[in-house]
């Protein structure tokens, strides 16, 4: 099948298509996660604070990360908001929530009841460090995760300080990205056993799990605790970003021989002076002569000299520059600009890519659609507003 064809033949829905998720509002890594779950076609329903619900209902600025969700304000302090939601969990296939852990059971929505109302559910906890273990209840947020992993003390220049990341490691990919993952494998094997099951996502294992080959890098003494020393931290001159003539930055990255060779060759290196480039002893020397050639020219001038060849090289852009950069263009990778950027779902999928979804327009917006179509009848409903339950 050729390329026009293939595209002609897609299905926009997603691979999670007809899977029900009943989610409780949190921060962070849990909606990232649960994106991540409605950008492939899972029906996400967000159960929101009624204090949440604005008194004039006018829509609220998004996050692109707010999309593809049905929201609905529940009082959870009221039995009868607790019963709501224990109504859909009836109909769902997996239920997502972030609090710390025994929050839900004294909300009486903890993986007993949830799951005695619903044996096929798939129950899903996100926290910082885990249901168990001496931190267990402790607050923290994704710099403490990746600090008390090894990972933070590993980032930083040589003879300086560790330095904070972006918390892209420890709430998005440790957090975020393990909880969609840990409810499509029990989805997927609860399809062969019928039985639901409890997934414990603790960001600080999913950290963990991001570093597993570093551990071994570190255990085997090919990454020492020296910052800005080891292969991968910007120890090795050909593993690092250089400035240029303009105050712009770009980054090589000619780990194996033929592409030093390839770099050399295109910024008029002389590649013989440095016939092992992974012998450490030439890095001071290596570090000086790229140091003094990438100031000769501006970033844009690298770029036009070496981007796209096998020199491994890429300028170093900031996130406005990243979204007009012409693969980035090419690939579509930016739906939208306004009212902020959204990205296109990703991984992408040949037949099944998924696409994204509307945002809800304020906290609570589609409340009375959702109970509709979870079997309440107008009566209860009018019951639950009178009750101050429901919005």
């Amino acid at each position: 099948m050729d390329g026009q064809n293939r595209e002609t033949r897609k299905d926009c829905r997603g691979p999670l298509e007809g899977v029900r998720i009943v989610e409780l509002a949190g921060l962070g890594a849990l909606p990232f996660g649960s994106l991540k779950l409605a950008d492939m076609g899972a029906d996400i329903i967000r159960v929101e604070r009624l204090a949440d619900v604005p008194a004039e209902r006018t829509p609220r600025p998004h996050s692109f990360w707010d999309r593809g969700r049905r929201s609905i304000a529940v009082d959870l302090k009221h039995p009868a908001g607790v019963e709501t939601v224990l109504r859909l969990i009836e109909r769902a296939d997996a239920f997502l929530e972030s609090f710390r852990p025994g929050v839900t059971e004294r909300l009486g929505l903890g993986p007993d009841v949830a799951c005695g109302r619903n044996p096929r559910l798939v129950y899903a906890r996100l926290t910082g460090f885990g249901q168990t273990g001496p931190l267990a209840r402790a607050a923290g947020h994704s710099l403490n995760y990746e600090a008390l992993t090894g990972f933070a003390r590993a980032i930083g220049p040589a003879g300086g300080p560790p330095v904070p990341v972006l918390n892209i490691v420890g709430d998005f990919a440790g957090g975020g990205l393990h909880l969609a993952y840990g409810v499509v494998c029990a989805l997927f094997e609860a399809q062969r056993s019928g039985l639901g099951q409890v997934v414990d996502v603790a960001m600080i294992d999913g950290v963990m799990s991001l570093a597993a080959p570093f551990y071994a890098m570190h255990a085997s003494g090919m990454h020492g605790n020296a910052l800005g020393t080891n292969l991968f931290d910007g120890g090795a001159p050909f593993y690092a970003m250089y400035p240029t003539r303009d105050g712009g930055w770009v980054a090589i990255a000619a780990i194996e021989p033929h592409f030093f060779r390839e770099l050399c060759a295109r910024i008029g290196l002389d590649a013989a002076r440095f016939p092992d480039h992974h012998d450490q002893a030439c890095w001071p020397g290596l570090r000086h002569a790229l140091g003094e050639l990438f100031p000769l020219r501006t970033r844009d001038e690298w770029a036009a000299l070496l981007e796209g060849s096998d020199a491994c090289f890429a300028p170093v852009l900031d996130f406005s520059e990243a979204l007009d950069h012409p693969h980035n263009v090419a690939r579509g990778a930016c739906l939208a600009r306004e009212p902020m950027p959204e990205l296109r779902p990703a991984p992408r999928l040949s037949r099944t890519p998924g696409a994204p979804g509307h945002s809800p327009a304020y906290p609570g917006a589609d409340t009375a659609g959702v109970l509709d179509e979870a079997g309440f009848s107008a009566t209860e409903v009018a019951a639950l507003v009178a009750q101050g339950v429901i919005a």
